[in-house]
């Protein structure tokens, strides 16, 4: 019998955060916090499309330059790294700039910190274990934090259901890829599933970008701006990324992502002049409290959050299943 299409996997390091792992976590936090000051500048000349379309093509033209990223992928897997691809970077680069037409950006963030969270409703669902009670209490911990840190912003910000739901539904895809990309980089490690898993999200971005040409202009700044967003952002944050969930797994790996805003802050502070609210500064308190957390390791499960996601991932087996699909799940 084959591999599911929808395949995940546990990490293979399941003790506390070492030294690596948290110099994994804190790359990727650095590299996507400040990523929405070289989008605000950008945006400053490219509409969302281009900018979607220049950021990942330069991080497949970086991950191109090394050797080990043209190492082969088994055909049986291409299909999932491809899927890996559409549902990690091209929808969510979709969904995002065009769900921001109903829904500001501060809004928008403080969804995106719901990542972790649907990462480990995805685990659960997919891998059919429950969650240790101590990471599942960092999960929450930590989401709480990036609420308080976005809700100064978020108080009067305007926010429909149609971009909320568009939001949701790239987090939800979020959550899904972080547990995707855990059994793929345990077999071929980080470069070639990704330099594959851009491509096809480079395809389905393409027209998208084009379409968005004609109401672009060419300006240095932003064009300088899309350097560090594509090679950094979308090439060397990813691997770093997929390395940290195939050592630890998808829902503690996810945890980087809480520290997203606390960057951001950061770079308000040093290079804007910007004031710090107290909330944001509990909310950072909250972050580092929840990621210690979700970073030791589990011991017994907490069944009354976990239930629920198992009894989702019997329903989703009988549906599809029903559909004629059964090899996906």
């Amino acid at each position: 019998m084959g591999r599911r299409l929808l395949e995940a996997g546990s990490g293979s390091r399941t003790e506390a955060f070492g030294a690596q792992e948290w110099l994994l976590l804190s790359g990727i936090a650095v590299i996507w916090g400040s990523s929405f000051l070289f989008i605000d500048i950008g945006l400053e000349a490219f509409r969302p499309g281009v900018v979607a379309l220049a950021r990942l093509g330069l991080g497949v033209a970086a991950l191109a330059l090394f050797p080990a990223a043209r190492r082969p992928v088994d055909r049986a897997d291409l299909s999932r790294v491809a899927l890996l691809g559409l549902i990690w970077a091209g929808l969510p680069l979709l969904l995002f700039p065009v769900a921001q037409q109903w829904i500001d950006s501060s809004v928008a963030g403080m969804l995106n910190g719901a990542v972790p969270l649907f990462g480990a409703a995805w685990a659960v669902v997919l891998l059919r274990r429950p969650l240790g009670r101590t990471q599942t209490l960092g999960l929450l911990v930590g989401f709480a934090g990036v609420v308080a840190i976005s809700w100064p912003e978020v108080q009067g910000s305007r926010a429909t259901t149609l971009g909320t739901g568009l939001v949701v539904l790239a987090v939800m895809c979020y959550g899904l890829a972080v547990n995707l990309a855990v059994p793929l980089q345990q077999r071929y490690g980080a470069l070639p599933v990704l330099l594959r898993a851009q491509l096809a999200a480079l395809a389905m971005l393409v027209p998208f970008g084009l379409w968005s040409l004609p109401g672009s202009r060419l300006a240095w700044g932003p064009a300088l701006a899309m350097l560090p967003l594509g090679i950094l952002g979308t090439g060397l944050a990813f691997v770093l990324m997929t390395t940290l969930v195939g050592r630890v797994g998808g829902p503690r790996g996810a945890v980087a992502t809480y520290f997203i805003p606390v960057v951001a802050i950061a770079l308000g502070v040093v290079f804007l002049d910007e004031r710090v609210a107290p909330a944001a500064l509990l909310g950072t308190a909250l972050v580092l409290a929840g990621a210690w957390l979700a970073s030791r390791r589990e011991a017994r499960p907490l069944w009354v959050l976990t239930l629920p996601c198992l009894a989702a991932s019997s329903w989703l087996d009988h549906l599809l299943r029903q559909a004629g699909w059964p090899e996906l799940t």
